[in-house]
C-alpha cells in the first residue's frame, strides 16, 4: 500500500475515532477508548489508547475477528482497527490493550444485528459489477463487427452537408466584389 494511501487511511481513522461516540475505561494515565462503542456484530470498530511509552501495542478481545495492532497517530496517541465477529450475541465484551509491561482494559458493547442501520463495512459476498475480463471480449467483438447501417447514413449525411457548406462558402467568395 502506498504512503499516501496509509496516511489517507490514518487521517480516516482517526476522523472515525473523533466523530463517533466511544467507550472509555481510565487506568492511570492513559486510557483505551473503542469507537463505535457499541457496535453491531460484523461491524468495523477504532481502537484508540492515550498514556503509553511504546509506539505499539496489542488489542485483544473475544469479540474481535483477529487480534488488532495499534500503532502511533499523529498526536502520540496508539491507533488501530479489528471487526467484530459476525456471529456474536449482543452483550459486553472486555478489551484488553497490551502496550509494553503494561496492560489496560476497555469494553465494548454489541448490539443485536438490527440496532444500528448502517451498510456493511465491505461486500460480504461476491459482486455481480460486471465488466472484469469480458470487458475485451466486448471490445474485440464491437471492432469485429465494424459500423452498422445506422453509422453508414449518419456519416454520408454528415459529409453531405460539409459538402455543401463548401460549396456554398465557395460560391459566395465568387459574388462578392473585389
Amino acid at each position: 500500500m502506498g504512503s499516501l494511501r496509509v496516511t489517507l487511511c490514518t487521517i480516516a481513522a482517526l476522523g472515525a475515532v473523533a466523530a463517533t461516540p466511544a467507550a472509555y475505561a481510565a487506568d492511570g494515565d492513559g486510557g483505551v477508548s473503542v469507537s463505535p462503542a457499541s457496535p453491531r456484530p460484523g461491524g468495523d470498530i477504532a481502537l484508540r489508547m492515550s498514556g503509553c511509552p511504546d509506539r505499539t501495542a496489542m488489542a485483544v478481545s473475544a469479540a474481535f475477528v483477529a487480534d488488532a495492532r495499534l500503532a502511533a497517530g499523529a498526536d502520540g496517541t496508539l491507533v488501530g482497527e479489528s471487526r467484530i465477529r459476525s456471529t456474536l450475541m449482543p452483550g459486553t465484551y472486555d478489551v484488553k490493550v497490551t502496550c509494553g509491561d503494561a496492560s489496560r482494559t476497555g469494553a465494548v458493547t454489541v448490539v443485536r444485528q438490527g440496532a444500528q442501520p448502517s451498510a456493511p463495512a465491505s461486500p460480504v459476498a461476491p459482486v455481480p459489477a460486471g465488466g472484469g475480463g469480458t470487458a475485451h471480449a466486448a471490445v474485440a467483438d464491437a471492432r469485429a463487427a465494424g459500423p452498422g447501417t445506422a453509422h453508414t447514413v449518419i456519416g454520408l449525411v454528415l459529409a453531405g452537408v460539409a459538402a455543401t457548406a463548401v460549396a456554398l462558402r465557395s460560391a459566395r467568395r465568387r459574388r462578392e466584389p473585389r
